[in-house]
């Protein structure tokens, strides 16, 4: 009995970690295809997978069957190197909503929500986990002007997160100096 309700459990637990922060929604009329390509994080909360990482970039592929490749890279100043790893995402929910999930590990999702976005260029975008402790500044380039990330972290802290909390991602020349070698 016990060996099945922690069958059920595990199997339960990653249902957990999706969806959309309560009292939030996504963008909508979005569109996968201009999302595509290689973002950079530029601010995040703080999380134990992006410990000690810097020059952190996520980049958006479509694969020939129509699932979407994600590749995270950052360099980790501990053990000074590069760092990737690949996943893959998709929606949760209709196609046309900023609602996706994405896994780095077997059969687990997690929430990536698309709050806010540029939705003339797509240079920029506010992207959250299931739950208010995951957040992220993305941009198209590795620099943002900083009006616009003073008016993200605004957003943010309207939208309930501890904006104040907000860590600058070091971007510049390949996070003090580590070559783009892995």
């Amino acid at each position: 009995m016990m060996k099945r309700l922690l069958t059920l459990l595990l199997l339960l637990l990653p249902a957990g970690c999706t969806g959309i922060p309560e009292g939030l929604d996504v963008v909508d009329d979005f569109s996968l295809e201009r999302y595509l390509g290689t973002w950079y994080e530029i601010a995040r909360l703080d999380n134990s997978f992006e410990k000690n990482f810097e020059a952190v970039s996520a980049t958006y592929t479509l694969k020939p069957d129509g699932k979407v490749r994600v590749e995270n890279r950052g360099y980790d100043t501990k053990k000074n190197r590069w760092k990737s790893v690949e996943g893959r995402a998709k929606f949760d929910g209709p196609s046309d909503r900023g609602a996706l999930k994405v896994s780095f590990f077997g059969p687990f999702y997690a929430g990536y929500n698309i709050l806010a976005l540029d939705r003339e260029e797509y240079r920029w975008a506010l992207v959250s986990g299931h739950d208010r402790d995951l957040l992220w500044i993305l941009s198209r380039s590795p620099e943002m002007n900083p009006e616009l990330l003073e008016e993200l972290r605004r957003k943010s802290a309207e939208f309930g997160f501890a904006s104040e909390e907000l860590r600058l991602v070091d971007q510049s020349e390949r996070a003090e100096g580590a070559s783009d070698g892995e």
